[in-house]
């Protein structure tokens, strides 16, 4: 089961990438979500299907560790991702751009409750700060959207 939930968290090795494995795991939830026929719908479906199994592998993955929150742990990013994107009003390269930097932003700034999210125990911890940075990351994209900025 160790291997399957860090098969999981990693998000299939992005997350063992030498630097910025998050970001690399940001742009790996890209690259499964350009394909898509792009509709919030998609990416709301991706994200809850995701929630569970990121969760468990994420706690399982930081108790193996010996860590709270190890690097190595991107499917939270996968799923800030892909909740960010809920948020885009069109789907073009602009708005794929956009949506990776105010994920990334929110991620690493961690405005309030971002931070406090990460409090939580164990890999609903981990999840959680990255759900929120989503769906900060989604207003804003929405925002920009309805004033034709990208």
């Amino acid at each position: 089961m160790n291997t399957l939930a860090r098969l999981i968290a990693t998000w299939f090795g992005c997350g063992y990438f030498p630097f910025a494995p998050g970001t690399v795991g940001s742009l790996a939830a890209l690259a499964i979500a350009v394909p898509l026929i792009a509709r919030p719908l998609h990416f709301a479906l991706l994200s809850l299907a995701a929630l569970g199994p990121a969760i468990w592998a994420a706690g399982v993955t930081a108790k193996e560790r010996g860590l709270k929150d190890p690097g190595l742990v991107v499917v939270d990013e996968v799923i800030g991702q892909w909740i960010t994107l809920i948020g885009a009003t069109a789907y073009n390269w602009k708005s794929w751009l956009l949506a990776l930097v105010l994920f990334r932003l929110f991620d690493i700034w961690k405005p309030f409750p971002v931070r406090q999210l990460e409090r939580l125990p164990s890999g609903t911890g981990i999840v959680a700060d990255d759900v929120m940075a989503g769906v900060y990351g989604a207003v804003v994209l929405f925002a920009l959207g309805c004033f034709n900025l990208y």
